[in-house]
């Protein structure tokens, strides 16, 4: 599996020389909350898509750094094994997506600086890239074993809080 952060919050990103955007807290929380489908495409190519919210081979999620994701690789399919082994090596070690923007802030300084604030995006993909815009972002190459053990863990240290709240040791 792949997971790290597609965007981050706060960064500014030249756009140009005299544009700065920014990605404010909440910019994904209607399109997540609508539930629609975000494709993780490789390096925003459409011909390789490695997993999608839809068919939950993909999850994304706001944290307090940005947009969060995991994508399960399919073994199945040789251009998904071979972006999980460039992520593993660290030849890719940042994120990007593709947005369309709902609502933003805009505002120009006295230095003649263009600054827009992205308020909400619709989300049709996230990617895994070599050159990403923000470089907040990262990405990560686990095993599928590694998420069952940090379920299994999760779990146990459920049942061990639940027991203390129960008065239990």
């Amino acid at each position: 599996m792949l997971e790290g952060h597609f965007a981050v919050f706060n960064q500014e990103y030249r756009v140009g020389r005299n544009w700065v955007e920014t990605i404010a807290p909440g910019a994904f929380a209607k399109w997540l909350a609508e539930k629609r489908d975000t494709k993780v495409l490789w390096n925003h190519n459409m011909d390789i898509v490695l997993g999608s919210t839809a068919n939950q081979t993909a999850e994304l999620r706001e944290d307090g750094t940005g947009l969060w994701g995991r994508v399960l690789i399919n073994e199945k399919d040789q251009d998904a094994v071979n972006a999980h082994a460039r992520v593993e090596r660290g030849d890719v070690t940042g994120c990007s997506f593709g947005f369309r923007i709902s609502k933003m802030e805009e505002s120009w300084e006295e230095d003649g600086t263009y600054r827009t604030r992205i308020l909400e995006v619709e989300l049709p993909e996230v990617s895994p890239c070599v050159f990403p815009a923000y470089g907040g972002t990262d990405i990560h190459a686990r095993s599928a074993g590694d998420a069952d053990a940090e379920k299994i863990y999760n779990n146990k240290w459920r049942q061990r809080m639940l027991a203390r709240l129960k008065g239990g040791a």
